[in-house]
């Protein structure tokens, strides 16, 4: 079988307006809490889109550690290739899947850093190996795995058993202005409904052709 005659037939449920939470972030957390009953293999998992000041894009896979009224929260290196582009241009694109569901979610807006508190009260709470290697890795740099696995052995004996936060090492919490919510659909007539801000700050819901 080629490549393009992959395909697959979705028919699992519908999104209508009448159903939809009078805000997105109301509406993400319905359909997050769906996607983990539903048994989605990490469905916190989350392609997050960068841009740097050429406005080249790049993307990866990170996971969501936090969802609250402001936005969404996710952590990472800040001198990493993602930090460098967020410090160059402070936008980004969230990009969920979850294919057992037939769902898509689009989240856009703008990123900033939480507050040193928060990232030291998730960073405390991370597995031991996990807070060492935030300090072993210097993140998107070149490295062999020997030297890896050297700095790594070197800060476990420095370091001990509560090691602080790296400085270089946080969360970004992603501030929302536009979502969008995709439920895939036969003959690829899929309900794509997206919300947005308007001037004053309200959100406005729109059904965009699939």
């Amino acid at each position: 079988m080629s490549i393009a005659d992959l395909r697959q037939v979705y028919e699992k449920s519908v999104l209508l307006e009448s159903s939809l939470a009078a805000s997105p972030l109301e509406q993400f957390s319905t359909w997050f809490d769906e996607a983990v009953k539903a048994g989605v293999v990490e469905p916190n998992a989350m392609t997050l889109a960068t841009a740097d000041a050429e406005g080249r894009p790049s993307a990866r896979i990170v996971l969501l550690k936090g969802l609250d009224d402001k936005g969404l929260v996710f952590f990472t290196n800040y001198q990493s290739r993602k930090g460098g582009e967020l410090a160059a241009r402070p936008y980004a694109s969230l990009l969920f899947f979850w294919p057992a569901l037939e769902r898509q979610v689009r989240v856009e807006g703008r990123v900033e850093k939480v507050s040193a508190k928060e990232s030291d009260t998730y960073f405390e709470s991370r597995p031991l190996g996990s807070r060492i290697g935030a300090w072993a890795s210097p993140q998107s740099q070149p490295i062999t795995r020997d030297e890896l696995e050297a700095r790594t052995r070197q800060l476990t004996e420095s370091l001990g058993e509560q090691p602080a936060r790296p400085p270089h090492w946080g969360g970004y919490r992603l501030l929302p202005d536009r979502v969008e919510f995709w439920q895939g659909r036969p003959s690829r007539l899929h309900d794509r409904l997206v919300y947005q801000r308007d001037e004053q700050g309200h959100w406005q819901v729109s059904r965009l052709a699939p």
